[in-house]
């Protein structure tokens, strides 16, 4: 079923939570995790430096719908407190005003999910009690009635669909479980696990939903890859119902994250925070044969604020006294510019309170109170030398460190200039969603103070800002 030519393109954008780029086959990661996916991106353009900045789910969706950073949106907290700022127009209201539809799966009650007509929910966590989870298969349930409801109505629409794998409980459904990995995840002989296990603050969690014994962090780390490779097989479930509607070439279809994650990185195991790469580095493919180029991949510097304005450019929607912080990545696919801004803001505000200033040679990361990883102060990495950011250099480069915190203070005193509003780092309250606590005075309180226990409780997390 063609479009008519003067309709507006539909979107699908499949929001895949906690997906790091490095772990997609298509971006070079050694096991098949993506097929299907890397098949669907050879039609179309893939962006191979695409960056969340502002972790992790509401400040990256936050930024993600409104072509705003954070002083635009003035979210950085998970549990964000209130509503997002009107001012601050999101995508699916945007495009409610241009004639659209839209529907949210898997994300409401979120001050970031603002604006859809319709929300629509799915089984999206596990435990170990429970036994593996099909929280794709649980999405495809919901979303595809919903895609075909849609298909069938005059009006274009904008359907987003919020994958919960990867995200923590990793409990992909067999064969996903052992396909990247072989051996006894159990072995006494194998120590790895300990320091995951002895970690206070997230100890609980992991017992609720890894193998009870569980010694080997290769084991998890598979099931993470393996929770990547279920979630794409399912996602091409998605691909055939769009293709047999007959409407894949006339529809922008998006996939993208909000965020990456951490597995035995950093000691920040299994979660997402740190404002690492492995958390800041995130896939984005566009297909649109009308008018995204097919097997495309472009090299240059972006971000979540520039999807709002690349996906209205596609559409061709130019919403009247609208700004944005972003701009469309179109000239960026046609060869026009060669990069946006290769140097950014970078800020975390859930598990610990962080903020830094990255560039493609440096990573600086300056805590505003001490977290419950006992980290030092400030952080300083060299990307070319070490991408794995494993060697603080804060006593070797004083000078460099100098140089990017003075570059991160004046730029966030032109925004607080250019907006009229604070940094929005420094006036989230009890971010830590402890009432009455304030800012940690020390890295024991921090590691006293938080805990998370099981998936229900990760699931109420997530879900907190809607209280506010």
């Amino acid at each position: 079923m063609a479009r008519s030519r003067d309709r507006k393109p539909s979107i699908l954008h499949l929001g895949i939570d906690s997906l790091r780029a490095d772990h997609m086959s298509c971006y070079g990661y050694p096991r098949l995790t993506t097929p299907h996916m890397d098949r669907f991106a050879r039609g179309g353009t893939l962006f191979e430096r695409t960056y969340s900045p502002h972790v992790p789910t509401t400040s990256g969706y936050g930024s993600m719908f409104t072509g705003r950073d954070a002083f635009g949106t003035q979210v950085v907290a998970l549990r964000h407190k209130g509503p997002m700022r009107p001012e601050a127009p999101t995508l699916a209201e945007i495009l409610r005003n241009a004639g659209y539809t839209t529907t949210s799966v898997g994300f409401h009650g979120n001050p970031a999910s603002r604006g859809f007509d319709n929300y629509l929910s799915f089984p999206g966590w596990g435990s170990w009690n429970e036994g593996r989870s099909p929280k794709a298969e649980n999405l495809n349930k919901v979303a595809i009635p919903e895609l075909e409801r849609l298909a069938k109505q005059d009006q274009p629409f904008y359907l987003f669909l919020r994958h919960m794998d990867p995200h923590a409980p990793y409990l992909p459904p067999e064969p996903y479980e052992r396909i990247h990995y072989h051996g006894n995840e159990c072995d006494p002989a194998n120590r790895s696990m300990e320091p995951v296990m002895a970690f206070k603050p997230f100890r609980d969690f992991f017992a609720s939903w890894m193998p009870p014994g569980i010694a080997d962090k290769d084991y998890v780390i598979a099931q993470y890859d393996g929770a990547v490779a279920y979630m794409d097989a399912a996602i091409q479930t998605v691909f055939t119902a769009v293709a047999s509607l007959g409407i894949l070439d006339d529809t922008i279809v998006v996939i993208n994250s909000d965020h990456g994650e951490t597995l035995y990185d950093h000691d920040c195991y299994f979660d997402h925070h740190g404002i690492y790469d492995v958390t800041l580095h995130v896939p984005l493919i566009i297909r649109y044969p009308e008018k995204v180029p097919a097997g495309r991949r472009v090299a240059g510097y972006n971000q979540h604020k520039d999807l709002a304005p690349t996906l209205l450019e596609l559409a061709e929607i130019a919403p009247q006294g609208l700004t944005f912080e972003g701009r469309s990545l179109m000239p960026m696919v046609r060869g026009e510019v060669a990069s946006y801004e290769s140097e950014f803001y970078i800020t975390e505000c859930t598990w610990m309170r962080k903020h830094g200033w990255r560039t493609p040679e440096w990573k600086l990361i300056v805590a505003l109170e001490p977290d419950f990883h006992f980290k030092p102060p400030v952080e300083l990495y060299n990307l070319v030398e070490d991408p794995g950011e494993a060697v603080n250099l804060v006593e070797r480069e004083p000078e460099v460190v100098a140089l990017l915190r003075g570059r991160m203070e004046a730029w966030i005193a032109r925004r607080e200039q250019e907006t009229g509003l604070p940094n929005p780092m420094l006036t989230q309250g009890d971010w830590h969603g402890k009432a009455g606590v304030g800012a940690f005075t020390s890295s024991e309180q921090a590691y006293e103070t938080l805990h998370i226990g099981d998936p229900k409780q990760a699931a109420r997390l997530q879900a907190e800002s809607r209280k506010e």
